[in-house]
């Protein structure tokens, strides 16, 4: 086997560890996240032989890529090919613009891509090492639900989840509280931001050592890598030879821009990253001063799983352009700001803007988008306002649609006035027996459940 690569912390205090271990850690013991310390290029050759080719097989070759000399190469491709059984369409709206649907995994949402990649090699290393393991993780939404089930019944692993308690859609609760065995669900009386302080706090409590935790959200970045195989997949499906396309990214958390930002790394022909987030413009406001400042609390907005005031993955962006940000946002080595504006474009879209994207794409071309991916639309169409030129009848475009619309079921009949036809992920779920429990944001509380639990 070839040598594997190494991982290094964001905030530079940390041994560096190979991906296995990154993966079982989660974070980082200095706080910070983990980072390949090099990204292998994909030759043109073998980047070229993905066009066409099935889901697995670009996953594959991908996952090869980065995960040398962790997993043999038979075992791997056993693993992918489990957890990719489920179609990926890309919708033509208009020209070349189409819209990637990321949402006919077993939840409905674009987490599943990594949330089963990530359970099937979190399985293996721990099945390899003998051991058991506590995933402690925060949801605004879709997360959630995605590693609640590519989680669930999976004898190495116990899984605890907080999520906002006024902040996720009932289905999306649904897909998490109807479970049990190995799962846990908590309603947080707080934010998104809470939840995910009191994991990050979890994990850097020294009396909590022997519950061996790791999270699935994407701070780990085992649910990164994963989120590279559709920025490849969309390409390889649509693109010419050596063509480069357009990305467009409904972003709360910054971990699917991260996975596309690692794709470009990788080889991937990309000519612009548009990023949009919701009315939490702390990153868009950050491109364009140079100041960044946390938005607390967020704001509540229909895109709910966008909710995010301060973005973990914000820092492996900095990272990723030579600078350094730790856990608290502060920027101590200012990144390669140039190159940054030219990768990226960032944009804000209110949610006014969203619902009237989404009436408008339903009204021109029949194409139905929930919030999330109405955000996204938003943002191209932003860049395209913003910049003619690239709109052009032979570019090539891509929004990430990260949801089924029948998630978003109120959103849906409320302004296009239609009701979403169930995918089978769905179907039964408003009728099941729910089961959590409800916690204040309160450190003390949250760690006292979980000694008395575990």
């Amino acid at each position: 086997m070839p040598q594997p690569i190494l991982y290094y912390s964001t905030n530079r205090n940390a041994p560096k560890v190979t991906f296995g271990e990154a993966l079982l850690k989660g974070l980082a013991p200095d706080r910070g996240l983990y980072m390949p310390d090099h990204i292998p290029v994909i030759d043109q050759s073998t980047l070229s032989n993905l066009q066409g080719k099935s889901y697995p097989e670009v996953a594959f070759v991908i996952a090869r890529n980065m995960l040398q000399g962790e997993i043999a190469v038979d075992v791997l491709e056993k693993l992918v090919k489990d957890a990719y059984n489920f179609e990926v369409p890309l919708e033509r709206v208009y020209h070349r613009n189409y819209i990637m649907r990321l949402d006919r995994g077993p939840t409905a949402s674009f987490k599943d891509f990594a949330a089963r990649m990530m359970g099937r090699l979190m399985q293996h290393f721990l099945k390899q090492q003998n051991r058991k393991m506590l995933i402690l993780t925060a949801t605004s939404g879709d997360t959630g639900s995605a590693i609640a089930n590519a989680f669930y019944g999976l004898d190495n692993i116990n899984v605890v989840i907080l999520y906002p308690e006024n902040e996720v859609t009932p289905r999306q609760r649904k897909q998490m509280t109807t479970l049990r065995h190995n799962i846990s669900i908590i309603a947080l009386n707080g934010k998104f931001d809470d939840c995910q302080a009191l994991v990050k706090q979890a994990f850097n409590d020294p009396e909590l050592d022997y519950l061996g935790l790791s999270s699935a959200n994407s701070i780990n970045i085992g649910r990164l890598i994963p989120q590279s195989f559709y920025y490849f997949y969309a390409w390889s499906q649509l693109a010419k030879p050596g063509e480069e396309m357009i990305f467009a990214i409904p972003s709360g958390n910054f971990g699917n821009m991260m996975g596309g930002l690692l794709a470009r790394k990788m080889g991937l022909p990309v000519r612009k990253f548009i990023i949009a987030t919701n009315e939490n413009d702390e990153v868009p406001v950050y491109w364009k001063t140079g100041d960044y400042k946390a938005i607390v609390p967020s704001r509540s907005c229909i895109s709910s799983a966008m909710n995010v005031g301060h973005p973990s993955n914000i820092a492996r962006v900095v990272a990723l352009y030579g600078g350094i940000m730790d856990e608290n946002g502060n920027i101590t080595q200012q990144p390669d700001v140039e190159q940054m504006h030219r990768d990226i474009y960032a944009v804000s879209v209110t949610d006014k803007h969203t619902t009237e994207i989404m009436r408008d794409v339903y009204n021109r071309h029949q194409v139905t988008l929930e919030p999330h991916g109405a955000a996204g639309w938003a943002g191209l169409m932003n860049f395209f306002n913003r910049f003619p030129d690239e709109d052009k009848a032979e570019s090539l475009a891509v929004c990430l649609e990260t949801a089924h619309p029948a998630k978003f079921p109120d959103e849906i009949r409320t302004h296009l006035d239609v009701d979403p036809a169930l995918p089978p992920a769905l179907e039964g779920l408003d009728n099941r027996e729910e089961f959590f429990e409800k916690l204040d944001n309160n450190y003390a509380h949250f760690k006292a459940w979980l000694t008395g639990k575990f």
